[in-house]
């Protein structure tokens, strides 16, 4: 019984660990970037798309600082912040700088409260009309003020297949989509780099857009560049299944072979 079972065992065994290392595998055409510039040769040369500052909306929250000659002054008015500072403990992701700059929510009516000038409407300004429409309202109460406004919430979530998802917020307004996944640490081997899907919410709706980051096209996309509370989701691809399974193989072979050994065991007592 032994002689008759134990080769049979041994086939069934290697049967399984050899699907298991096959499924395993990945090409590296369907992990490489950019797949349609050379490998070697003269430089490529690529148009990217054009950035373009994104616009103020509702429920963004500002950092806006006022400097003027009188201290005091300016002082007032970013005490006046609606959200004080954005702390470490609110916002983990935000850089330290922007972490302790005044905070100020835009409304529902897409304005925010300045102290001595009342409600300002800044929904649908890039940042820099902001503070030209800002230091307009403040020449008329202070010295020469200094105005700096910057998104505090400029948030990008990265899903999916990469090595750190989480919810970024960045450091300043031109951020592309290289970028938020170099901060989520790339895709893994099991991210599908054809089919990268980009959610926006624009006008309130959901746009859904397919990147194939294999080809260099997509830096010519005009969704290239990010807005704020986009959402990037890498889908797994068939690899990712097929690992699980061949996981599930092993763990399965192994107690096979665990009860087979027990078996011959038994039989030869």
């Amino acid at each position: 019984m032994y002689k008759s079972y134990f080769p049979s065992y041994l086939r069934s065994l290697f049967a399984l660990t050899f699907l298991a290392l096959l499924s395993s595998c990945a090409t590296t055409k369907k992990v490489s970037y950019f797949q349609d510039i050379p490998l070697t040769g003269d430089p490529q040369i690529k148009s990217m798309a054009q950035f373009t500052e994104p616009f103020i909306q509702v429920d963004d929250i500002l950092s806006i600082n006022i400097f003027s000659i009188d201290p005091q002054s300016a002082m007032v008015v970013n005490q006046g912040a609606s959200l004080q500072t954005l702390g470490a403990s609110t916002n983990p992701t935000a850089p330290a700088s922007l972490q302790q700059m005044p905070a100020f929510l835009v409304d529902k009516n897409g304005e925010v409260e300045l102290v001595g000038i009342g409600k300002i409407k800044l929904a649908g300004l890039t940042t820099y009309e902001a503070k030209n429409l800002i230091r307009t309202k403040m020449e008329a109460l202070y010295t020469k003020p200094s105005i700096e406004v910057r998104f505090a919430n400029f948030k990008v979530t990265v899903l999916g297949e990469v090595n750190r998802p989480a919810v970024y917020t960045m450091p300043n307004e031109k951020v592309s989509f290289l970028d938020a996944l170099g901060l989520a640490g790339d895709l893994t081997i099991f991210g599908r780099r054809e089919n990268v899907l980009l959610i926006r919410n624009q006008d309130g709706k959901k746009e859904f857009i397919r990147f194939d980051m294999n080809s260099s096209d997509f830096i010519n996309s005009p969704y290239f560049y990010l807005k704020q509370n986009d959402v990037i989701y890498v889908e797994p691809n068939k690899g990712k299944a097929a690992s699980l399974n061949a996981a599930r193989t092993q763990t399965f072979a192994i107690l096979g072979s665990a009860l087979s050994v027990l078996v011959v065991l038994f039989t030869r007592l």
